[in-house]
C-alpha cells in the first residue's frame, strides 16, 4: 500500500499530464466551437450529469462571469421540460465523458429540432454524442487518478480545464475588460476596487479641514481635532491647497521646542501635497499612499481646486483596502 504523499503526487502528476495532453489538441474544433458561440445571438446551455454535470455547473458559471450569458441545465430536467428555455440562437454544451450517457443523449433530438447548435465535450470521439455534435471538444485522457482506474478524475479535471480555455478564449475575443468583469463581480472584492471610485469614498464640504496661509498653529489645531482627519490643507489661489499640515509636523515641531506662538501656517506647512483626481479609482488612491510611504490625500477637481480629502480609514471603511 502507498503512502497518502505517494498516492496524492500520483493523482497530481496523472491529473498534470491529462491537462499538458489538451493542449495538442487545440486546433480547428476548438476555433469553431468558438466562432459558433460568438456568432450566435443566444446564450449558451451547458448540460450533463453526474460528476460532467457539476464540471459542466461550473464552466456556464466561468462563461456567464466573463462575458458569455450561460446557464447550467441538469440533463434529466432537460427531459422533462427544462428543453422549453432553447431557442434556435442558442448554442448547448453537452458533457460527457463516455459520449454515451443515455439522459443526454435523450435531448439531443430535441436540440436538433429546436435549431440550437451543439458542441459536445466527451473522451470518445467516436462516441454517439460526438458523432451528432456540430463541434465536438475531445477531452480524452489516457487514465483516471483513481487507482481503480473507475471514478472521475482525471476526465473531470480535462473537462473544466478545456471549459476554462474556451471561457478565457471567448473573454478575449470579446475584448471583455477588468472593468466588465468587475460589474459581474459587484459584491466581491475585485467589485470594490475596480468600481469605487475616490468621488465615492471621500469627505467633501465642511468636512475637508483647511486654513488660511496666515492662520495660527492653534487654528491650525483646532481645524484638525474637529474634522478629525488628523491634517489639514492650506488654501493658495483659486482654491488650490498650497501646502498640508499634519498632527506628526506638529508633533515633530513640540519635540524640537520651536516656538508655536509666532509661526502661521505658511511658514510651518509642506508645500505640494500629495493629490489625486476624484475621478481616480480608490484603489489608485491606496496605491499613491503606500507608494509614497503617506497616509492622507487630497482630491482636485480637474482644474487643480480642492475638492475632498480621504485616508487609509476611509479606504479600509470601503473596504478597498
Amino acid at each position: 500500500m502507498s503512502s497518502a504523499s505517494d498516492m496524492a503526487k500520483r493523482v497530481l502528476r496523472i491529473e498534470a499530464d491529462a491537462v499538458a495532453a489538451l493542449i495538442e489538441r487545440i486546433g480547428a474544433d476548438f476555433e469553431r466551437a468558438v466562432e459558433l458561440i460568438l456568432t450566435r445571438s443566444g446564450r449558451v446551455l451547458v448540460t450533463g450529469i453526474g460528476k460532467s454535470g457539476h464540471i459542466g455547473r461550473k464552466i456556464a458559471a466561468t462563461l456567464a462571469s466573463t462575458g458569455t450569458p450561460a446557464y447550467f441545465v441538469h440533463a434529466a430536467e432537460a427531459a422533462h421540460g427544462d428543453l422549453g428555455m432553447i431557442t434556435s440562437e442558442d448554442v448547448v454544451i453537452a458533457l460527457s465523458n463516455s459520449g454515451t450517457s443515455e439522459e443526454v443523449l435523450t435531448i439531443v433530438p430535441q436540440v436538433k429540432r429546436r435549431g440550437a447548435s451543439l458542441i459536445a465535450m466527451t473522451g470518445n470521439p467516436a462516441s454517439a454524442l460526438a458523432r451528432q455534435a456540430d463541434v465536438h471538444l475531445d477531452a480524452g485522457v489516457a487514465e483516471e487518478a483513481c487507482p481503480l482506474n473507475l471514478a472521475p478524475t482525471a476526465s473531470t479535471t480535462a473537462q473544466m480545464a478545456l471549459g476554462d480555455a474556451l471561457a478565457v478564449a471567448l473573454l478575449d475575443a470579446r475584448g471583455f475588460g477588468a472593468e466588465d468583469f468587475a460589474r459581474s463581480h459587484p459584491g466581491g472584492a475585485l467589485g470594490r476596487k475596480l468600481l469605487t471610485h475616490v468621488s465615492d469614498v471621500m469627505r467633501s464640504g465642511e468636512a475637508v479641514p483647511r486654513v488660511a496661509p496666515t492662520a495660527g498653529i492653534s487654528e491650525l489645531m483646532r481645524t484638525m481635532s474637529i474634522q478629525g482627519f488628523g491634517a489639514a490643507a492650506v488654501m493658495g489661489e483659486g482654491g488650490r491647497a498650497e501646502g498640508i499640515f499634519t498632527d506628526g509636523d506638529l508633533r515633530r515641531l513640540i519635540e524640537a521646542g520651536a516656538d508655536l506662538r509666532t509661526p502661521t501656517a505658511a511658514d510651518v506647512m509642506h508645500r505640494g501635497p500629495r493629490t489625486i483626481r476624484a475621478d481616480a479609482l480608490a484603489v489608485e488612491a491606496a496605491e499613491l499612499m503606500e507608494q509614497h510611504g503617506i497616509t492622507r490625500l487630497f482630491v482636485v477637481d480637474a482644474e487643480g481646486r480642492l475638492v475632498g480629502a480621504l485616508n487609509t480609514t476611509d479606504l479600509m471603511r470601503a473596504k478597498v483596502i
